[in-house]
């Protein structure tokens, strides 16, 4: 029940009296923006004002940003290499930052080349942690009733590794949820989990998700919200239920434990929670072995309000199979965060994927937005940034931030288009990562392009009952012309109207009717592009691409399907698991530009 009225925020009436402070705080925050982002650039520059990097650009302690921003380049990852290598390699002087840096958070491995290393301290977590202390207080804005109940949150954690100088290397959200600030939160009725903390800190994946899925099913009454960090980690444990669930019936039949399950500490804690329940495992049984999954998710967990999944980017590919699997329920990013830094959070988190936007938190960093065209072929000057208060509703931008824990202008590779403000801080749709995906020859094709043309071809599918639940693609420069290759993985709800090899022909040329006017001029005009190839890939080929990927590094919580491939082992993998290849049949429209 919402507190009085007094206490409302601009936001809303908040849920309960601990959401007041919380709310409170985005609005000042949000109020203030401009010269909240002053006093952190004041604070991170007055700290930092002996490292070596400072020292290097002989910024002599002045903490104004026309000054900063005159002296100190705007970086990319690889410009600070040298440095974060040093500081791998066991340097421990103030390379880049005055507090000691406590560890490495890594990307998530699915980037061309090696991990990153992203140099973090000590009180980073604390920001991180304020962040999310901020996300049910507006949640509660918009869901009612949130204490009655849990959430079934499927989190995992990955063995970390140690740098030759000994410090950890691990992704930012194992280094959070092996932190006291995960492990002894503190209850809160509006977000309690059904997985206790061993099983999500158990770092065999198969365990963990095993026992994730068996609590969840036990207190499948009590779940009123199903979430993963990105929308493919959901999809992916329903696809465990479908692989698992006689087992998994077994175990609450008996109230014993599959003995796959070998955690010591993971053992315990689920000995305290199974029970046998015949009742319930002969339900999970008749639900599970009926052919049709649609709408598992609320025929399992009936309370089910929302799915608290990531669904912007490369994710929205994700949003057809969710609504299969949970009828069409709605589904909440709350926020907006990178391995650098935390960013930001969704002030109307129940809106739908293509309207989500993001609101930056001025206090977690110093932000600056790079200008950049969509339209245009070159690339913007990085000396003409715009500072946070400073961006234009409808422009697009290059995401640039300024750490505590010592980036200075890096250039994290994210496009935001501003959608509006709250208060004076403004709110990012987002829309990409930067950089191109696909090219044969002057064409240039990047994530955002792909997913349109790849949403389009998928139309043609439909009067089949058949949708695209995965793919990525890869620029085949062997044959001449080149062309591009889309690796494509099919769900087929009725495989008695499955559609023909002419239909898939016909996707092919779809997606190249979808593609920009530069790669249409190169098929028709230049011949310098090949027919666009879709290759249909067997089912479960993408699990096995992650499975690989995981052996290699990957985080499990932070892995995202590549939408581009080139490494050859995955090239061999995905083409071993092809069953029918199909090429474009005809040649897309082009016309040139009429001159004026």
């Amino acid at each position: 029940m919402a507190v009085d009225s007094v206490l409302s925020s601009p936001l809303g009436p908040p849920a309960c009296e601990k959401d007041v402070k919380a709310l409170q705080f985005i609005e000042e925050m949000t109020r203030n923006a401009d010269a909240v982002q002053q006093r952190v650039l004041d604070e991170i520059l007055t700290r930092n004002s002996q490292t070596e990097y400072l020292k290097r650009f002989k910024l002599d302690g002045v903490t104004d940003r026309e000054t900063f921003k005159s002296i100190i380049p705007v970086v990319t990852y690889e410009d600070l290499q040298p440095e974060i290598q040093r500081i791998a390699n066991g340097d421990r002087s103030p390379i880049l930052s005055a507090h000691p840096i406590s560890e490495f958070l890594t990307s998530s491995g699915t980037s061309a080349g090696e991990r990153k290393l992203m140099p973090t301290i000590k009180e980073e977590l604390d920001r991180r942690q304020l962040l999310y202390s901020l996300l049910m207080p507006v949640m509660n804005l918009y869901v009612p009733g949130l204490d009655k109940g849990k959430g079934l949150y499927f989190l995992f954690i990955k063995s970390e590794t140690k740098t030759p100088g000994g410090l950890l290397a691990r992704p930012v959200l194992t280094s959070y949820y092996k932190s006291e600030h995960f492990k002894s939160r503190p209850h809160d009725p509006y977000n309690v989990y059904t997985s206790p903390n061993e099983t999500i800190l158990c770092s065999d994946s198969f365990q963990s998700m095993y026992t994730q899925m068996l609590c969840g099913l036990y207190e499948r009454e009590q779940v009123l919200r199903l979430g993963a960090v990105f929308a493919s980690g959901l999809v992916r444990a329903i696809r465990f239920l479908q692989l698992h669930w006689e087992q998994l019936a077994h175990d609450i039949r008996t109230g014993t434990l599959n003995t796959l399950i070998t955690n010591s500490s993971v053992c315990e804690s689920m000995g305290k929670i199974m029970k046998p329940n015949p009742e319930l495992a002969d339900f999970v049984a008749n639900e599970c072995c009926k052919e049709n999954w649609e709408g598992i998710i609320t025929r399992i967990w009936p309370k089910t309000k929302y799915l608290d999944v990531i669904v912007t980017g490369a994710m929205a590919q994700y949003i057809p199979t969710l609504d299969y699997y949970s009828g069409g329920l709605p589904k909440a990013c709350t926020m907006y965060a990178a391995s650098e830094c935390y960013f930001g959070l969704n002030l109307n988190p129940m809106c739908k994927p293509s309207e989500v936007s993001y609101t930056i938190m001025p206090n977690m960093g110093y932000f600056e937005f790079l200008p950049h065209d969509p339209t245009s072929t070159t690339t913007s000057s990085p000396t003409n940034l715009v500072d946070l208060v400073d961006v234009e509703v409808g422009k697009e931008y290059e995401l640039v931030i300024t750490t505590y824990a010592g980036l200075y202008r890096y250039r994290v590779g994210d496009i935001l288009r501003v959608t509006g403000f709250h208060n004076s801080a403004p709110q990012f749709h987002f829309v990409r990562r930067k950089n191109v995906l696909l090219s044969i020859d002057s064409d240039k094709t990047d994530e955002a392009e792909l997913q349109r043309a790849v949403e389009n071809a998928s139309k043609l599918l439909r009067e089949f009952n058949t949708s695209v639940v995965e793919y990525t693609s890869y620029a085949d420069t062997k044959t001449i012309p080149g062309h591009y290759v889309i690796y494509w993985e099919l769900l087929m709800k009725d495989l008695n109207n499955s559609p023909s090899d002419e239909v898939l022909n016909q996707c092919c040329l779809a997606m190249e009717e979808s593609l920009n006017t530069v790669y249409r001029q190169g098929r028709v005009a230049c011949n310098s592009i090949g027919p666009l190839e879709i290759r249909v890939v067997k089912n479960g080929t993408f699990e096995e691409l992650m499975d690989y990927a995981i052996s290699r590094g990957a985080s499990i919580n932070q892995y995202k399907v590549p939408r581009c491939v080139n490494f050859a082992p995955i090239l061999e993998l995905l083409d071993s698991r092809v069953m029918s290849r199909h090429f474009s049949p005809s040649l897309p429209q082009w016309t040139p530009e009429r001159r004026r």
